[in-house]
């Protein structure tokens, strides 16, 4: 019985390794460019974020009317950065990337006309550029 075994799993290796053949895969061509994508590697994450400073200037639970504002906002200080945030049910309007305090109460003390209600929150803030500081001799 043993000799039987041996031999017949010798002749079915023998017989697997015998096959040859090629065969020819058929595929849509998107696919490689699907994996060609998802193969590509994701860079790091290049906005910083710090402890700062922001002036919220406006909330409202119409877009459109923070919308105006912003727009108001932009074409006066169109240097200054504007974000719009939604926490139900209102949008939230801030501006600027500030690290200190007092750099928002400066630009806080020019909307106080504008925007009477607008006050100083503390929260994360992308890095701000560095002013390049002109020195004459």
């Amino acid at each position: 019985m043993k000799n039987i075994l041996i031999f017949t799993f010798t002749a079915t290796l023998i017989n697997v390794s015998a096959q040859e053949g090629t065969i020819e895969v058929l595929k849509d061509p998107r696919l490689d460019a699907l994996v060609d994508k998802q193969g590509q590697p994701i860079p790091p994450e290049t906005l910083v974020q710090i402890d700062g400073y922001r002036i919220q200037l406006f909330f409202d639970q119409d877009k459109k009317v923070l919308d105006k504002s912003r727009s108001f906002f932009i074409s006066k200080y169109p240097n200054v950065s504007t974000y719009v945030e939604y926490n139900a049910p209102y949008y939230y309007l801030k501006v600027g990337n500030f690290r200190s305090h007092l750099e928002a109460v400066r630009l806080k003390s020019k909307l106080d006309n504008k925007f009477p209600t607008s006050f100083i929150v503390n929260e994360k803030i992308f890095l701000p550029p560095l002013e390049k500081l002109e020195i004459n001799n």
